[in-house]
């Protein structure tokens, strides 16, 4: 009987455990420093889209990781970032010309990696 007890509460132990693991692997975990309920605006160009990237990130394990990235390069005028965080890539519209070093050093200044710049 007292094996059973200790069984069970090594069971809820464990689970309560990897809970948080599992939410991180999914992205929802707030990892990083920040939480995963962030409520943010959303930015749009002020002028017509001349052209867009594609950034390939290495590195990006939660939604504060995708939020601090699309933060940063929203701060550039004419500049819209959307992050897609399974699929490790930021998808960068903009209505004036940019400097891909400069979106390059501005994601590896958040201590992640930038893999490959696609222009489309």
């Amino acid at each position: 009987m007292g094996t059973y007890i200790v069984l069970g509460i090594l069971i809820i132990i464990i689970i309560l455990a990897i809970s948080p693991t599992i939410k991180h692997v999914r992205g929802q975990g707030s990892c990083c420093g920040g939480g995963g309920d962030i409520v943010k605006e959303t930015k749009q160009l002020d002028a017509p889209k001349i052209g867009e990237i594609e950034v390939m990130i290495e590195g990006m394990h939660c939604d504060n990781c995708k939020n601090s990235i699309e933060r940063r390069i929203n701060k550039y005028e004419g500049v819209v970032c959307k992050v897609n965080l399974r699929k490790n890539r930021a998808v960068i519209e903009y209505s004036r010309p940019v400097d891909q070093e400069e979106i390059k050093r501005a994601i590896e200044s958040l201590d992640f990696r930038v893999s490959d710049i696609i222009t489309k």
